[in-house]
């Protein structure tokens, strides 16, 4: 489960989501505020815009970092919002998707 989600404007009305990500690695316990090993082969996530319950629009990326468009969000929703739910999911070529961070973002 990605952990410590945040939001920042980009190109006036773009969106970029960042998070932290976790790791399923034994050493990933660590206290000791280092980054966490990547134990899978590629990095990927994928970010769910959601609208209540169903999903709007899935993003990709193979960084921990995501940019919603303002011509996506216009897309989506008529014009950007005030705050946006999502859901954040690390991808496993072991595992699938990970249980899933839930974050409100107030925009």
């Amino acid at each position: 489960m990605p952990l410590g989600s945040w939001r920042r404007p980009r190109t006036p009305g773009d969106l970029t989501i960042r998070w932290t990500r976790r790791s399923r690695a034994l050493a990933a316990d660590s206290w000791t505020g280092i980054e966490v090993p990547l134990v899978e082969e590629l990095e990927a996530h994928e970010v769910e815009i959601l609208d209540g319950a169903a999903v709007k629009r899935v993003l990709s990326t193979a960084t921990t970092s995501v940019v919603y468009t303002t011509a996506q969000q216009t897309a989506d929703w008529g014009a950007p919002l005030d705050s946006l739910d999502i859901r954040i999911y690390q991808l496993s070529a072991l595992v699938g998707r990970g249980a899933p961070k839930s974050v409100t973002l107030i925009l």
